[in-house]
């Protein structure tokens, strides 16, 4: 096992913390919108059913994958490792685009049930709305773990991203030094077999020149 690559073993564990709070984020919110009758409290009239499962999928697929080229002492190709990166760039701003739509529908939720309870938190287990069947018991702790979830995974997914642009850059530093090697062997190969400048007999010897013919 390739213990002594601490770049894929920070990788593997970014990925099992993603998977976590990724599961902190889809489980809350799940029950807070089964509470509220399908629907969700962010912005009042807006649906909680973002692509934060793509998170959770995407973290067991690299778990198991990693896991298994450290398993084999291996590590993954300069192709797959670029592409590793640009997805962990894209999942940076698809999750902050989800935190910033949780933060910013907690607090209008929050400003709007104020005005008829003293804080928030206060509203929960109150009854608001019980003819639409809707249950506010555990929202505030809900959407609170939501909330906490969604920006914790976006931190872990921007570290995701500079490890594997770090594996990038690594793979590029190495090619390079590979083909300046291969360049001076070359240029060494090619000294050594230069011919001498009077190889093979092509100059006559000096002090002897070529005899007189004798007249017959």
């Amino acid at each position: 096992m390739a213990l002594t690559n601490v770049l894929l073993l920070s990788q593997i564990a970014a990925y099992v913390i993603g998977f976590i709070l990724s599961l902190c984020i889809i489980v809350p919110l799940s029950m807070h919108q089964d509470e509220f009758s399908g629907h969700c409290l962010l912005f009042c009239d807006m649906s909680c059913g973002w692509n934060i499962s793509l998170s959770l999928y995407v973290c067991l697929v690299q778990m198991y994958r990693l896991s298994r080229f450290m398993y084999k002492g291996l590590d993954s190709s300069f192709l797959s490792a670029f592409i590793e990166a640009v997805g962990c760039v894209m999942l940076c701003g698809l999750t902050v685009s989800a935190a910033v739509m949780v933060t910013l529908g907690f607090m209008t939720w929050c400003q709007n049930i104020v005005e008829r309870f003293p804080s928030c938190e206060d509203a929960a287990g109150q009854n608001i709305d019980s003819k639409d069947n809707i249950s506010t018991n555990g929202f505030y702790v809900e959407i609170g773990t939501a909330q906490f979830g969604v920006w914790g995974a976006f931190a872990t997914w921007v570290g995701l991203a500079v490890f594997s642009t770090l594996k990038v850059c690594r793979y590029h530093q190495l090619e390079n030094i590979q083909v300046s090697m291969y360049r001076e062997r070359q240029r060494l190969v090619n000294e050594n077999e230069a011919p001498p400048a009077a190889a093979h007999g092509d100059l006559e010897p000096e002090g002897r020149s070529t005899p007189p013919l004798r007249a017959s």
